[in-house]
């Protein structure tokens, strides 16, 4: 799965994905009262707005970008009309060509973890049928549980060519309160990464790098040079640009001497781009998916400057 991900960076010349993280606040009234009016103000309303939002984006974006990179909790909050709009909007993205990136964060052992892996990168057995619930093709999990949270993933990214994104180092703020304890002499999330490239060995491409990546954040790119180089065979998913403050120039060191090892997200700078100063006197409120296909060739440009040397 990892070098299916890194042909289609290399195919679109672009390391971003875009992520898929919905709020109504973000969509257009347009938009919003048109699904009110036939919905009511109901989960179902709010669900469907969703879709045409997502829908009108990756239209705009899917020849410019790899992947896209859906937070299920946007949609979860919203009941099961949510999560019907979580798996139209990944199969809507998958039969454009892109590949999907399923945040969901999850974190637990044995059945349970079982369970969460059968579902999202999986098959589900009923009635001796196997049946594919969520279709991503990669997933986010949190190690805090250790190897028993992880391995559970294994078989499913074997059998179905998936993959996993651990967190390792991550860019909210306050990451640093757990992540950056001592231990034995390293940082914690040093000891994070080496277990994460451990557990990646079996699951190298062609390209040398594993389908067992790294959550790195884009805030903290110091971190993300030491990490680096004690990962080098796994592949970064960075948080954190723009809208958290990570700039361009500060993700070169993501980056080996190919310009491959990452991919950079970016998530309410593109999905409600027409709202930026930068694009709100270009694109009207109608408008929006343009000014999301601007914010896509922006930031690609944006990147491509550091990270092809």
């Amino acid at each position: 799965m990892i070098d299916r991900l890194i042909e289609k960076i290399k195919e679109t010349n672009n390391p971003t994905v875009v992520g898929l993280d919905p709020r109504l606040s973000y969509i257009p009234e347009h938009i919003v009262n048109e699904c009110y009016e036939k919905y009511g103000k109901t989960p179902k309303a709010v669900a469907e707005a969703f879709f045409i939002f997502n829908k009108e984006i990756i239209d705009a974006t899917y020849d410019l970008i790899p992947a896209v990179k859906p937070q299920v909790a946007m949609y979860e909050m919203f009941g099961p009309e949510g999560m019907e709009c979580y798996i139209r909007t990944i199969q809507y993205a998958k039969s454009k060509g892109l590949i999907i990136i399923g945040d969901i964060k999850r974190s637990d052992i044995a059945s349970t973890a079982e369970s969460y892996s059968d579902g999202h990168i999986g098959r589900v057995d009923i009635g001796g049928e196997k049946l594919e619930i969520y279709y991503e093709d990669f997933i986010t999990l949190n190690p805090y549980l250790g190897i028993d949270s992880i391995e559970p993933y294994f078989n499913n990214c074997k059998e179905y060519e998936r993959g996993m994104f651990v967190l390792v180092k991550t860019s909210n703020p306050n990451s640093g309160e757990l992540q950056d304890l001592d231990v034995n002499g390293m940082k914690l999330y040093e000891k994070v990464g080496l277990l994460t490239e451990k557990w990646g060995e079996e699951f190298r491409g062609e390209y040398g790098y594993s389908s067992v990546g790294a959550v790195v954040g884009a805030t903290h790119p110091s971190q993300a040079e030491e990490l680096r180089k004690l990962m080098p065979h796994t592949f970064f998913l960075v948080p954190g640009y723009g809208a958290q403050g990570g700039k361009a120039e500060d993700l070169a060191v993501c980056f080996d001497e190919n310009g491959l090892g990452a991919i950079i997200n970016s998530s309410r700078g593109i999905i409600s781009a027409y709202k930026l100063d930068k694009y709100k006197d270009k694109f009207s409120e109608k408008d929006f998916a343009k000014a999301s296909r601007q914010a896509v060739i922006d930031m690609r440009d944006d990147l491509n400057k550091y990270r092809l040397k």
